[in-house]
């Protein structure tokens, strides 16, 4: 009994100093912009923002609103899951998400059920919000690291074979947020990204850019969709060397009239702008398969252009015109500031309907003549079966 008498004065003594009652408020969470857990208060469905730093996972259970930068920092994954949807405030320039350096992203989309990047607005248009970007520690042209150009992130470094994660049934819509008069964000952008890093079945839609941009690293691609973007469909620079691309198609629509003032379906740099000739490690990738189908009014300025320094190896090309559409040149491998190396190849097909002359290749001008080879014979079928791309939804 005295023992019991004990128990009781001291839960009471504990109640009068302490307070100890089960009537007391959790303790209220706020937003510091940082996600740390999968039960932390800024990992908000509705207000999706800030900087993932443990391993986070969003889930189809319900649709995602990204108001802000969400990055992912150097150590820590974003998982998203098979059939997620995130949808992108529109009209801000500071609304995208990013891979920094030693992060990780893993998108497991499927065929049935893949995940969608987009524009949260009603009437979506390209633009409305930034778009993918990835940073890696693959080697860039000239060595060393680099600043991202619209958003400062590091990228670059010495490891080829560098892992930002797996990507795979990936839809991204509506990107190219304007910074300024000189910079926008790309659909997606792969910086210094390396080859562990795994990259299928891609469809980038409706951009206000480039659909697809590499800044130097090795990562590949494979079943790569782009239709209508406003400059160029896939553009590489600083020392990108991708050697297993496979299965690209571009397309440009009929009515799709909006263009910058020289939209590409490839333009290659071997080193950034072509300001870096001595760069060692410019730029020289290999794509099996790729397609490119300008059927707009509007003029492309070069179906495929490299210069600067780039090299490629290009095989199974398919280039048509729809009718009323127009292309500056066929392949050009010239440009004031540096010409396609002598190991560049091309060999392909090209419809010669609706004026598309097939042997305009162009090599030579004022500063210098490239030596690279590209072959191309009249056909009328791609290497590219659009069938790949059944799972987008996307109407030919």
């Amino acid at each position: 009994m005295k023992t019991l008498k004990n128990y009781f004065a001291m839960a009471a003594l504990c109640a009068v100093i302490f307070g100890c009652t089960d009537d007391d408020p959790a303790p209220v969470q706020t937003k510091d912009g940082v996600i740390s857990s999968q039960s932390d208060v800024d990992l908000d469905a509705a207000d999706l923002k800030g900087e993932i730093t443990s391993s986070i996972t969003l889930s189809n259970a319900q649709e995602w609103v990204l108001t802000g930068p969400l990055s992912v920092a150097s150590g820590a994954k974003l998982t998203i899951d098979a059939g997620t949807t995130i949808k992108a405030q529109a009209g801000g320039t500071n609304v995208y998400i990013a891979v920094e350096q030693g992060g990780q992203i893993f998108v497991n989309g499927t065929a049935a059920a893949p995940v969608k990047m987009t524009s949260g607005a009603a009437n979506p248009a390209s633009g409305d919000w930034g778009g993918l970007l990835i940073m890696g520690n693959a080697p860039i042209s000239g060595g060393g690291t680099a600043t991202t150009e619209v958003v400062d992130y590091t990228y670059g470094g010495t490891n080829p074979t560098d892992d930002s994660g797996d990507i795979t049934y990936l839809i991204v819509e509506y990107t190219g947020a304007r910074i300024n008069g000189d910079k926008e964000f790309n659909g997606v952008t792969f910086y210094g990204v390396g080859s562990g890093t795994t990259v299928s079945n891609l469809a980038v839609l409706y951009g206000d850019d480039d659909a697809v941009e590499w800044f130097g690293g090795s990562v590949s691609v494979s079943n790569l969709l782009v239709a209508n973007a406003k400059d160029d469909m896939f553009d590489w620079t600083q020392g990108y060397v991708g050697q297993n691309n496979t299965n690209f198609y571009g397309i440009r629509q009929a009515g799709f009239v909006a263009v910058t003032s020289d939209p590409r379906g490839i333009e290659a740099d071997g080193n950034l702008d072509g300001n870096s000739p001595q760069d060692a490690g410019q730029s020289n990738p290999k794509i099996d398969g790729i397609t490119i189908i300008h059927n707009a009014a509007v003029e492309m300025s070069d179906m495929v252009k490299i210069r600067r320094g780039s090299g490629a190896v290009i095989t199974n090309l398919y280039v048509a015109l729809g009718a009323g559409a127009t292309a500056g040149d066929l392949v050009d491998f010239y440009d004031d500031k540096g010409v396609a190396i002598a190991s560049t190849s091309i060999t392909g097909t090209a419809n010669p309907a609706n004026g598309l002359d097939i042997t305009d290749i162009k090599k030579s001008g004022t500063n210098g003549t490239s030596t690279g080879t590209a072959t191309i014979t009249s056909g009328t079928t791609s290497a590219v079966n659009t069938s790949i791309f059944a799972w987008t939804g996307f109407s030919f």
